[in-house]
């Protein structure tokens, strides 16, 4: 999983073209991020002028990549950063996912119904990239896993037009560093943690009606001249830029509804 612009650039469809083991993410750690779309192509446009993204089908091992307008890998300079999914359904949400490291999703799992959560979708093979799950902490928030095969992961994290954090929204902030720290206590508070994931009431940005929910953020050199672009695409602003303990932050959509945030460090 090269980072910060080490890697050398990439063309083969295989997102699995990464130097970096699986082992180099600690169980907990925020692995992948992928966005459920209607429309696949409108997304690329959108992503690919914002972020500078590169687009590539996914390849055969990837769930629904077979379906025209199916799953495509988002790359920045060969590097994958991200996927794009048509949905299957128009009753599922259009969201932005957040996947978590494990080396055992099937244990995993099963903490997590210990903890008092639930497993919404249990883990199951994604052709040979690896095992996914889907599954929510006692409050709602929705998350998913990843045990990986031949995906390890970002192949670049923590740079411009690349994931940098994921903020849970919650009700309940005690519970949550309660349920994530028993789950993923390495990952947040281990020797070599170097968290990606944080928690924060919902209405400290929200309304209080909001559910609990996970917020994906992408790293811009410049808030503002990328909420001009968000909107000059076609998107929205949802909450103005705001300071947080890790960057200046604004929450907007795509042209079809997802949220995710801008994060300016």
């Amino acid at each position: 999983m090269a980072e910060n612009g080490a890697s050398a650039k990439r063309t083969s469809s295989d997102p699995s073209a990464s130097p970096s083991p699986p082992s180099a993410y600690p169980e907990g750690a925020p692995c992948w991020v992928d966005a459920q779309l209607s429309d696949v192509a409108a997304g690329k446009r959108f992503y690919g002028e914002l972020f500078g993204w590169t687009f590539e089908k996914a390849s055969r091992g990837a769930e629904g990549a077979e379906a025209e307008g199916g799953t495509v890998w988002a790359r920045l300079d060969g590097d994958p950063v991200a996927a794009l999914s048509r949905k299957t359904d128009g009753r599922m949400p259009t969201v932005w996912s957040v996947y978590f490291h494990t080396p055992d999703a099937a244990a995993l799992a099963e903490r997590i119904r210990a903890a008092g959560g639930q497993v919404v979708t249990p883990p199951h093979p994604v052709g040979d990239l690896g095992t996914t799950a889907l599954a929510a902490d006692p409050d709602g928030a929705v998350f998913c896993l990843w045990q990986p095969g031949r995906h390890p992961g970002f192949g670049r994290r923590r740079e411009p037009g690349t994931f940098a954090w994921a903020e849970l929204y919650t009700r309940d902030t005690g519970a949550a560093n309660t349920f994530y720290g028993d789950l993923f206590r390495d990952a947040l508070f281990g020797p070599d943690a170097s968290p990606d994931f944080g928690r924060a009431p919902v209405s400290d940005v929200f309304s209080a009606e909001m559910p609990p929910h996970f917020l994906v953020h992408f790293l811009v050199e410049d808030c503002e001249a990328a909420l001009g672009a968000v909107a000059r695409l076609g998107g929205r602003v949802r909450v103005p830029p705001f300071e947080t303990s890790y960057g200046r932050v604004a929450v907007v959509s795509d042209g079809q509804g997802a949220s995710f945030a801008l994060l300016q460090r």
